[in-house]
């Protein structure tokens, strides 16, 4: 049985909770799942949580890493309080594992405590929240594209827009998320998503050269990047492209997409068709449209394999990764991937603040 605790009970957390309670419907090996505590600095926000989706109690941040009956701690609180929440879940004796939503820190000094931390706790199991290495057509794209049919990549274009910031009654509700970079802004919100991806498919060779961003209004901190680009390459194969993410992109809707161009071909995918991906073979001149679904093949297809995916699915998925011995995934987001992802924010981040001097 699952021993589980959240730490954190905002928006990100209720979704995180109804993709814990969702397992059992989707997985006949789910592991049974015991909501034993949640934990804010806000008594009244536990409170409401615990008894919304059951959690037997709501406690005190203090008394949330002493107690002894969570073995599994699932951290959602603000990015600013990431390391510092896995450090103390690192220290309770009876913890086996740890969730992180993302980014996982928010500094160079997390980054190299981190990285001690888990050298030295090896026997914990750590994930971190890139939830969208899940869905079905990032993973099934990530199998083909391991399989060497498009050849050595060339140029590379990722994006995450949306545009709710626009409005000043959205930023005012969200005001923890426009903080300057890398604890916030566009790129580490939004934009960390498509560089777990990028670095799915290229690997842990990439590097940052150049950052510039764009937005301003009164009521946001000119250092948070309301709209961010980044210029990369990997020192492996050459490969050179870039990454955007924008919270002011009117009209995008969620809009997550990907762009690979290599020397045989091409691979493309985005949110506004989310039961494919697309390849060009230049050899053949074949355009290919592949359907996925939502099939998790050889684990689940519930409720049907030809069903759209939709954001809740993949997170679904995640946890069931997390909980369970299962490895059958091209890429996890381990502490791992989430260092690297957290490297290029930090250096993105450091080339915005230059940017924003000229």
């Amino acid at each position: 049985m699952i021993k589980a605790g959240f730490i954190g009970a905002g928006g990100i957390a209720r979704s995180h909770i109804f993709a814990l309670s969702s397992l059992k419907y989707y997985y006949q090996d789910a592991p049974e799942t015991r909501l034993v505590a949640v934990s804010t600095s806000t008594e009244k926000n536990r409170k409401d949580f615990a008894a919304a989706y059951g959690f037997e109690k709501s406690l005190p941040p203090d008394d949330f890493f002493k107690d002894p009956d969570i073995d599994t701690v699932y951290i959602f609180g603000p990015n600013r309080v990431h390391y510092e929440h896995l450090e103390k879940a690192v220290r309770m004796k009876s913890v086996k594992r740890v969730y992180i939503e993302k980014p996982l820190c928010s500094t160079l000094d997390e980054e190299e405590k981190t990285r001690k931390l888990v050298s030295e706790n090896k026997h914990l199991k750590f994930q971190i929240g890139f939830q969208y290495l899940f869905m079905t057509p990032v993973r099934e794209a990530l199998k083909f594209w391991r399989s060497g049919a498009l050849g050595k990549p060339v140029h590379f274009e990722l994006k995450y827009f949306h545009g709710d910031y626009l409005q000043k009654a959205y930023r005012d509700k969200r005001t923890n998320r426009l903080t300057p970079a890398p604890d916030g802004g566009a790129m580490a919100d939004l934009g960390s998503h498509v560089i777990s991806i990028l670095l799915a498919f290229l690997g842990n060779d990439l590097m940052t050269h150049g950052a510039i961003q764009s937005g301003d209004f009164p009521d946001v901190d000119r250092k948070s990047d309301l709209f961010s680009l980044v210029t990369l390459s990997d020192s492996k194969t050459g490969a050179a492209g870039t990454i955007s993410a924008s919270r002011i992109a009117s009209g995008s809707g969620d809009l997550l997409s990907m762009d690979l161009y290599a020397e045989n071909g091409s691979l493309h995918f985005t949110t506004r068709d989310p039961d494919y991906f697309e390849y060009f073979l230049e050899e053949t001149g074949a355009h290919a449209r592949v359907h996925t679904g939502s099939s998790f093949k050889g684990i689940s297809s519930f409720p049907s394999g030809h069903v759209p995916p939709g954001w809740l699915r993949p997170m679904i998925h995640a946890h069931y990764i997390f909980l369970t011995e299962s490895n059958n995934e091209a890429c996890i987001p381990d502490i791992g991937h989430g260092l690297q992802v957290q490297r290029i924010l930090r250096e993105t981040a450091e080339k915005l603040r230059i940017n924003s001097r000229l």
